[in-house]
This record gives C-alpha cells, structure tokens and sequence, in this order.
C-alpha cells in the first residue's frame, strides 16, 4: 500500500521502537501521524499529533478512534516486558499486566479501529510482535507467553480483515536497543532499522517482518522436532 499521503497511528509512539515508526513514516511522506500515548505532552516532535490513547481503557480508545477517524494505517506497537513473573513462584501478576497490554490491548485497538480502515479503503494494521512468540522463555514466562497470544490473534485478525481489504502485517524482532532491553548483554538491532523494514513490507504489501538473523532462525526452526 502507499505510505505517502496516508494517515497513520502509532500506539506507544513518543519513544523506542514507536517513535521510530512514527518518524519512518514521516520520512516516507505520510499526510499525518498520530501517535498515541497515555501523557501527550511526552511526545516531543513537532510533526506528528499527539492522541491520548491507554491501550488498558476501553472508553479512552473510543474517544481517541472518534478523535482520529481519518486513518489509514495502524500500528500496534504498545506493549510492557514482564520480568517480574517467575516460571515456578510468586506472583502472576507482571504476567497479568503484559496480558492486559500486549494481548488484550491489541485487541481492543484494532476493535476500535478496524471498521475506521474499512471506511478509508482498508489500509494497514501493523502489530508488534516478537521472537518470543514462538518460544517459550523461563526467564520471562509471562512476556512470551503473552507476545505467543498477540501472534495468534494477528493471524485472526489477518484472516478476519482480509474481505475488508485491510492488510495486516506481524513484525518479529529479537532484542531491540530500546529502554526495555536496556539490561540485556546481547547483539541488538536498532530502531530505526525494525522500522524502516516495516515501511518496505507495508510498500510491498508483505504480511510479515522477520528483521534479524536470530528471528530468521527461530522462524525456520518451528518446523523442527521439539527437544
């Protein structure tokens, strides 16, 4: 689809990954970006339209899609780690919160916002996925068991929008050099290069982002016995 001219959402977009989005979708000529956040006034670039938006609050995003009926494109890119959810002690309840914002608040966004691509031709939505989702990760249960949920329903939606036009698009990525991957000692990809290879998929109308060599690998090998 085109980018230029387009209207885009970025959820999460004022930093991170999301403000990569947001900005590589500037730079492709996008007519307005909005860029959904819990605080607007954290969203420093003067090009783009701050849009209150909590992914947790189902009133909030129903105001926020009333308030931006015009788009076009829509990434999902919200989401929280969880390294607070040991496998085998203590409490669910870091596993519960990255359920309610990387499962459930997907959900509720493209709810919100799937009849609004619909009107305007049916676009894009883009989710933010990860190499944990096919992949269980005892040092963060909670997270990958929640990003392995945002998969499946990406494939939902993808099957679901596909008679209303509406490309839909899961972006896989390993560590990132973001604030979330801070304390991770590994290689890591940049932002601004996960963003720039979602740009290409939704110019070639691709339905999926595999962005570096570790997620490449965990890709192939699903087919593999499991050990």
């Amino acid at each position: 689809m085109d980018i230029k001219g387009s209207v885009a959402l970025v959820t999460g977009g004022n930093r991170g990954i999301g403000r990569a989005f947001a900005r590589a979708l500037v730079q492709h000529g996008a007519a307005k970006v909005y860029v959904g956040v819990r605080d607007p006034g954290s969203v420093q670039d003067a090009d783009v339209v701050p849009l209150r938006l909590d992914v947790t609050d189902e009133r909030g995003i129903a105001a926020a899609a009333r308030e931006a009926g015009d788009v076009s494109i829509l990434i999902n890119n919200a989401g929280v780690g969880d390294g607070r959810t040991a496998l085998l002690e203590g409490t669910l309840d870091g596993a519960r919160q990255a359920m309610e914002v990387n499962l459930f608040g997907t959900w509720r966004v493209s709810r919100a916002f799937a009849p609004i691509l619909a009107r305007n031709g049916g676009g894009a939505l883009v989710n933010m996925l990860s190499l944990a989702s096919w992949g269980g990760r005892p040092g963060f249960p909670g997270y990958a068991a929640s990003k392995a949920a945002q998969w499946s329903l990406t494939d939902s939606l993808r099957q679901g929008l596909r008679e209303q036009g509406t490309l839909v698009i899961g972006v896989h990525v390993g560590f990132v050099d973001t604030d979330m991957a801070a304390w991770v000692d590994a290689p890591k990809i940049s932002p601004e290069a996960v963003a720039e290879q979602t740009m290409e998929a939704l110019l070639a109308g691709r339905a999926e982002v595999l962005a570096d060599e570790r997620t490449r690998e965990a890709k192939a090998a699903l087919s593999q016995p499991i050990v």
